[in-house]
């Protein structure tokens, strides 16, 4: 390694909205690249599932035309992973058409390379069957039916590919890729120009949420890299990072503090060491790789597995809110004796109950408090629309109406805000798979196109 690597990552996810101020306080800094993660499964499977986009088109544009014009007048390499939320091989070629029309209306020309992640189901069949997939977490084991069932397939490409095309197109001026590991653009960069691995898996996993282990959080973080450690400073003068911050976003999105599987190995942080430059500035180093064998990357596929409609609404007295889970109970009794769809589990109810335990639900430790109001959520699954309707619209109206032990009012216990009161959301979509495959060739295994604008 020649020289000390700066990378500026000016948002956590792309289309969020960056900062300009600050973004351009990052460019004067004369950073190597310019790289920014764009996916994510937070929002569940609906968006594979439904090869649905995390954000608008015109949030897209607004993040990119910024980030474009840094690329294009000061010569920075910029980097986009997970096109569109779950990084489906459209979402890629979308992206790329909407850099594609910025570039033309300003005169810009960039090389561009595409990294693509779609799976050919084949290849999974012909995976399972070889013994080479296995449960990422706890899900069921993998089924030929599940991959069939599956509408999109995506692999989580690490490193590898990214450092493919620095490699083979050193000149290249923008990559996007489809679903990747959200570190992997930071640590090809720096893989290239040999920076130790336990240190830019380490610091791709802090930056690629932008400045979000900064105090408070921000947006633009600006990491300075070099062989054995690397340093973290906020954009926004108004932000700080601290040992204490950094070292709590370290833990974040992950199962124990030490380790952190990812595609081709772990990340060992038992030795990781945070130390302050000054009061807005830390430096890391101490991370290790250990690689593992064979080399494996998640799969995520999702299926629709129904359609849903809910009702919302809230119940404020407390006769009721005192014995609402038998009062619930009674309501799921009567949808099944008229619904048998519910009864054979073709169809599926649910309740929330917002103010008690919600969020929680079985694990919820404060079980014994009893609120002034609640909130009630009913939801409704079926194999279509029409019957996730009707169930629906029959369970509201037995929450609305069905009497209870001790009942003053004989109607109008249950607040309903929103007209009509049960809303269609539409195709539920479930991870059909979510499991680990082996593969031999990581650089080669996600086709990488070339173009211009």
């Amino acid at each position: 390694m020649t020289k000390e690597l700066k990378i500026l990552t000016p948002i956590g996810m792309l289309g969020y909205g960056i900062p300009e101020a600050h973004f351009w306080r990052g460019v004067d800094r004369d950073p190597d690249a310019i790289i920014v993660d764009s996916g994510s499964t937070d929002p569940g499977p609906y968006l594979l599932g439904m090869s649905k986009t995390l954000v608008t088109p015109e949030a897209y544009r607004r993040d990119l035309s910024l980030m474009l014009r840094a690329a294009a007048e000061r010569k920075i390499r910029l980097m986009i992973s997970s096109a569109g939320g779950p990084g489906i091989d459209q979402h890629v070629d979308d992206m790329i058409e909407t850099i594609r029309d910025i570039s033309r209306s300003r005169s810009y020309h960039f090389r561009i390379a595409a990294i693509y992640a779609n799976v050919d189901r084949t290849i999974v069949h012909s995976r399972l069957d070889e013994g080479r997939i296995k449960g990422c977490g706890p899900v069921h084991s993998l089924t030929h039916e599940a991959i069939d069932k599956a509408t999109n397939i995506v692999a989580q490409m690490g490193a590898e590919p990214f450092a493919k095309v620095l490699r083979e197109r050193p000149d290249i001026d923008i990559i996007v890729s489809g679903r990747s590991y959200d570190p992997a653009p930071h640590a090809a960069l720096c893989m290239v120009n040999g920076v130790d691995p336990g240190v830019y898996w380490h610091m791709g996993k802090i930056v690629e949420c932008g400045a979000n282990c900064a105090e408070p959080k921000g947006r633009v973080i600006l990491a300075t890299v070099r062989k054995d450690s690397f340093d973290l400073e906020p954009m926004n003068p108004v932000e700080c990072c601290t040992p204490a911050s950094v070292a709590a976003h370290t833990l974040y999105e992950k199962t124990r503090p030490d380790l952190l599987p990812g595609p081709g190995g772990v990340l060992n942080l038992a030795g990781a060491r945070y130390e302050p430059l000054d009061d807005r500035r830390v430096r890391v180093s101490g991370g290790a790789f250990d690689p593992s064998n064979p080399y494996t990357v998640k799969l995520e596929g999702a299926a629709v597995i129904g359609h849903r409609t809910i009702f919302i609404g809230g119940i404020r007295d407390p006769i009721l809110i005192g014995q609402v889970d038998d009062f619930l109970a009674r309501v799921r009794q009567r949808a099944e004796a008229i619904f048998e769809q519910l009864g054979d589990g073709t169809a599926s109810l649910a309740f929330h109950v917002y103010g008690r335990n919600a969020v929680m639900g079985a694990l919820e430790p404060l079980k014994e408090v009893v609120p002034h109001e609640v909130g009630l959520l009913g939801e409704v699954t079926a194999p279509n629309q029409d019957l996730a309707n009707a169930i629906c619209s029959a369970v509201r109206i037995d929450v609305l109406h069905m009497p209870y032990p001790g009942q003053l009012a004989t109607s109008g216990n249950f607040a309903i805000p929103l007209n009509p009161p049960e809303n269609p959301i539409g195709p539920v979509c479930e991870f059909s798979i979510y499991h680990l495959m082996d593969i031999d060739a990581p650089a080669d295994f996600f086709p990488i196109r070339y173009t211009e604008t």
